[in-house]
């Protein structure tokens, strides 16, 4: 028995379909030539992510109207509609090739037996503890507004400033990337100076630490105190050690915003700060971000730089090489953001992939290549499955509510479908 692995009903075949196509078909033949029983499965997948930008950008460019607009049932249906009339292209194809599959078992993810599936694989890994849910820094993509997995992001190498344009912003407009800018942060005492350096400044909004090395005896006696923050009335930036911090690099001292960076975010979960978000789901500064809430998060980049200056406070800015994460669906910049998600616990699975393989159970050929399953199995990290879609399963929770009892907080899960 095999499996086309499902392409996407968006796209086409290509020359890697047409490779791995040819070679199940071999293998099909030849079992059946052998008086085997054989099964070759045809199949489509839905693409949430993929399928969703195909009919938006549809719907915007034949009506004029977005999927708010329509609303969720009105959008699913379209959405059904244009997979009806164009997603048979592939199997088109697949039967071009001559490929020997049994049509009649053909499956598409997101009919009715494959979403009682999923529905019931879900329910049961979660029974399980395989499946949970946890609040945590996702890969944020504000275009398509939903989190994506860390393979869903592509990383632009820039050698220095390189000016761009972003999805969501002004298409005339242009924004500077690849630059390290430096700033101060003034005590309480109204004197001493603590100056940081980031490469998004935007993000000194969401601030609530500096932080800097144990033993660097320059800011040894900062530590505990607080620095105003220039911009919301009455935040205090708490100064604390932490021995991730190079004391060599830069001026020794880093400004910490646990709710947009990973390494803050563990510097926030050891210290006990605050996680501040701010930014909306649209990559607009929400009500978090002062006078500056409103703006799209690098128009604020822009104007933050500005206010610095008038602050005085604005050091200098230099060229910074560095791998700038894109979203390799929609070409946005992505946003670390605390996000409540899904994830299947990868540790016990990974652990028994590698036992398999060890103990001769599961053969890989050429076995050169057991190097890379141990390299991918034995470095783990818990997956996320959810992404904020309209076209996609929907992930079988709900909340209850109790008369007489607030509401609870269902910002983040409302509208989350699961991943492919």
């Amino acid at each position: 028995m095999i499996v086309i692995p499902p392409p996407n009903v968006t796209g086409s075949l290509h020359l890697g379909h047409a490779l791995t196509d040819a070679i199940e078909d071999s293998l099909t033949r030849f079992n059946r030539m052998c008086g085997k029983t054989t099964l070759w499965m045809p199949g489509c997948d839905h693409a949430g992510i993929a399928t969703q930008v195909v009919v938006e950008k549809m719907l915007a460019r034949d009506e004029n109207v977005t999927r708010h607009q329509l609303g969720r049932e009105e959008f699913v249906r379209r959405v059904w509609e244009w997979k009806e009339k164009y997603g048979h292209r592939i199997y088109e194809q697949i039967g071009r090739l001559g490929c020997s599959v049994d049509w009649d078992r053909e499956a598409f993810t997101m009919d009715e037996k494959r979403s009682r599936a999923v529905t019931e694989a879900f329910v049961r890994l979660h029974e399980s503890g395989v499946i949970y849910r946890s609040t945590r820094l996702v890969n944020w993509c504000s275009r398509l507004n939903t989190a994506i997995s860390n393979l869903e992001v592509d990383y632009k190498e820039l050698t220095g400033r390189t000016m761009m344009s972003v999805p969501g912003h002004d298409a005339k407009k242009q924004y500077a990337f690849g630059v390290i800018t430096t700033f101060a942060y003034i005590l309480e005492d109204g004197v001493t100076r603590i100056e940081v350096a980031t490469t998004r400044v935007e993000t000194m909004l969401g601030d609530v630490a500096i932080a800097v090395h144990p033993d660097d005896e320059r800011y040894a006696p900062f530590v505990g105190k607080h620095a105003v923050h220039p911009f919301i009335e009455g935040r205090k930036v708490l100064i604390v050690a932490d021995s991730y911090v190079d004391k060599a690099f830069g001026t020794g001292a880093v400004k910490v915003t646990p709710a947009h960076d990973p390494n803050d975010y563990a510097i926030g979960q050891r210290h006990g700060l605050a996680m501040i978000n701010v930014f909306g789901d649209d990559g607009r500064i929400n009500h978090n971000g002062g006078a500056f809430a409103g703006m799209m998060r690098f128009d604020a980049r822009v104007a933050v730089v500005a206010a610095l200056k008038e602050k005085g406070l604005y050091v200098e800015e230099k060229d910074n090489p560095m791998a700038l994460p894109v979203c390799s669906r929609s070409g946005d910049i992505i946003e670390p953001i605390i996000k409540p998600q899904w994830y299947v616990r990868t540790d016990d699975l990974s652990r028994r992939a590698c036992d398999v393989v060890r103990n001769g159970e599961l053969k890989i050929l050429p076995n050169q290549f057991e190097k890379t399953w141990f390299h991918w199995m034995e470095n783990p990290q818990d997956w996320c499955i959810s992404r904020q879609l309209w076209w996609g399963h929907r992930v079988p929770a709900y909340f209850l509510r109790i008369e007489g009892q607030p509401p609870a907080d269902v910002r983040g899960l409302l509208g989350m479908g699961i991943n492919g």
